[in-house]
């Protein structure tokens, strides 16, 4: 077998098909999630915190070199914890997310397992000794 053909064989397999997917819907559902946190729940805590914004909380550890000129020949070293806060916030929120739906769907897995199944319809010889009895205790 060709390493084309073997390759192709192995990347339209199922699973790697569902894979692909889920890698693309995850890294959408990270830009949602993100958006989720900066947007809508990092400025409400900000402004009920004296309209503190997370994203600018850090800690300087080198101040910004200018020159004479006042131009900055060097950055300021900081230390940006506000933004790991954020990050944090983020992977709880899509974490819990992640928790909840493999939670509905072990709920589904379970009702599914505890419907029970139809009883299979017993052989021809069993239903016919099955009527013989019924017409027996007839009599």
């Amino acid at each position: 077998m060709g390493l084309i053909s073997e390759f192709k064989t192995f990347a339209m397999r199922g699973n790697v098909v569902d894979l692909a997917v889920g890698v693309i819907i995850g890294g959408a559902f990270g830009k949602i999630t993100t958006s989720l946190v900066n947007d809508v729940i990092m400025p409400p805590i900000g402004r009920a915190m004296s309209g503190m914004n997370f994203a600018d909380l850090k800690l300087t550890l080198n101040a910004a070199v200018t020159d004479a000129a006042g131009v900055v020949t060097a950055p300021a070293v900081t230390l940006n914890y506000g933004a790991f806060i954020n990050t944090i916030i983020d992977f709880a929120i899509v974490a819990f997310a992640l928790f909840m739906l493999i939670k509905a769907m072990n709920t589904l897995k379970k009702k599914e397992a505890a419907a029970p199944a139809a009883p299979a319809t017993p052989p021809a010889d069993v239903l016919l000794l099955t009527e013989i009895r019924d017409l027996l205790k007839q009599k």
